[in-house]
């Protein structure tokens, strides 16, 4: 079904050819085993209504772009084997008043009509983009078309068992639940929330191992390193990451993905295409010096934990450093955040160090760190103790200046101990342009007793 039914313009019709299942979907199994349960009340019924469970009537899939919501919408619609409408909610806003409120009732009514014409008992009408349609009242104070169409998605929702002949559900998918009405959100109308949240290191191997499947990989790739390096990916960057790998293999014009590609893929979607520009020899080697602090301190703070140092432009970034997580991190420590404040601020301080004066190339990596000292202030780690977010003073700068202070203190005298690995490391950077994780261990194990 690809056309308009009753005139209402959908985002996408699903045809029922076009099966979407719940195992084509990986890295959510917590939301599938929570959607799955909600959808079994209407799959039967009747053993529910014995128990006096209601009928659910809406399903809201929250969390960030890219983690799968419209794909679990869409298992669903194959799941129940029901008729799926598709649509977002900047479809239904207009300049003209009323104009939304009737694209709903209409929305509704093509679902009713669809699912009696293919003779299934259930609909699905599912509404991306929620927070458009379904934002709080009163918010918009230059006309009323956002409440009435709200309002009348309430009307709708509330009427949705009064019809016997099709099970309506309404599923919605949002990353800003906050902007929701609430009204929208008591029992009764959206009666589960179910949290689709970025996938952890097992999740982002089982969505790579989907979007691999039909890729000639070559023996060397393991997936499971690829999946540690990609911390923080959602389902849609993995498939991204793929299929760029696909593409730098046809570049080279290799018949297998080989893991260089992986990894090429990786820092393109971090740090964007590679740049033709080239930085002339002064700059060049500030850049390198800037990269070979960063690396040195993370490298010697966590070993294992640099993955690829490059003074090859790619999107803003002259050069850069990249690391490896060692495993997926979700609460940090006072001790890792000060290590993170090092990391940051070493780049700036090795180009005093080597070269006589810092550049404004450390302006992100300066940012960074006043970031990590608040959220050591926030968090209650520092010497004021729990402090209240919504008041910050003159003794949180304060604090957060003597946070970044006494690590570039710390971070300064090491370097200037490192000063023969930092020039061995900036000479190999020069000639190769690149130094991966594993060539930098081995320089520094070598030049672990240099002054």
């Amino acid at each position: 079904i690809k056309k308009d039914v009753l005139g209402v313009k959908s985002k996408e019709n699903y045809s029922p050819t076009d099966k979407t299942n719940f195992k084509d979907i990986g890295g959510q199994n917590t939301a599938k085993k929570e959607l799955m349960e909600a959808l079994n009340f209407i799959i039967t019924s009747e053993k529910t209504k014995s128990l006096g469970i209601r009928p659910l009537k809406g399903i809201l899939l929250t969390g960030p772009p890219g983690t799968g919501k419209t794909l679990l919408a869409k298992a669903a619609a194959t799941y129940t084997d029901a008729i799926f409408l598709a649509t977002a909610g900047s479809e239904f806003i207009e300049m003209y008043a009323g104009v939304g409120a009737q694209r709903v009732r209409k929305l509704f009514k093509a679902a009713k009509h669809l699912a009696k014409k293919e003779k299934k008992p259930r609909a699905i009408i599912f509404i991306d983009e929620l927070e458009i349609l379904a934002g709080k009242r009163g918010s918009h104070s230059s006309h009323l078309e956002y409440d009435q169409t709200l309002n009348q998605l309430l009307v709708e929702m509330d009427g949705i068992e009064t019809d016997k002949e099709v099970n309506i559900l309404v599923l919605a998918a949002t990353n800003r639940v906050d902007m929701l009405d609430q009204a929208l959100l008591r029992p009764g109308r959206f009666d589960r929330i179910v949290k689709v949240d970025l996938p952890d290191k097992e999740g982002r191997l089982q969505i790579l191992n989907i979007h691999t499947s039909n890729k000639p990989l070559d023996v060397n790739v393991d997936l499971e390193i690829i999946a540690q390096e990609t911390f923080g990916f959602s389902g849609a960057h993995l498939e991204n990451l793929a299929n760029e790998a696909a593409i730098y293999a046809l570049r080279d014009k290799s018949s297998k993905i080989m893991p260089k590609h992986f990894f090429e893929a990786i820092e393109k979607i971090m740090l964007g295409e590679k740049l033709d520009r080239k930085p002339d020899r002064q700059e060049l080697e500030r850049v390198a010096v800037h990269e070979s602090g960063h690396a040195i301190i993370s490298e010697l703070l966590r070993p294992g934990s640099v993955a690829h140092i490059a003074i090859t432009p790619r999107g803003q970034a002259l050069g850069y450093m990249r690391q490896k997580p060692a495993s997926d991190i979700y609460l940090y420590t006072k001790t890792y955040l000060l290590n993170q404040i090092k990391i940051a601020v070493a780049g700036s301080l090795a180009e005093e160090i080597m070269l006589g004066e810092r550049s404004t190339g450390a302006v992100n990596d300066f940012n960074e760190a006043i970031k990590m000292a608040k959220q050591i202030v926030f968090s209650g780690l520092s010497e004021l103790g729990v402090i209240d977010k919504e008041k910050e003073d003159e003794s949180v700068n304060k604090q957060v200046k003597l946070i970044v202070a006494n690590q570039m203190d710390e971070v300064k005298s090491f370097l200037l101990s490192k000063k023969i690995l930092i020039s061995e490391l900036v000479d190999r950077l020069r000639k190769n342009e690149q130094v991966t994780g594993k060539q930098l261990q081995e320089l520094i194990a070598r030049f672990s007793n240099c002054a």
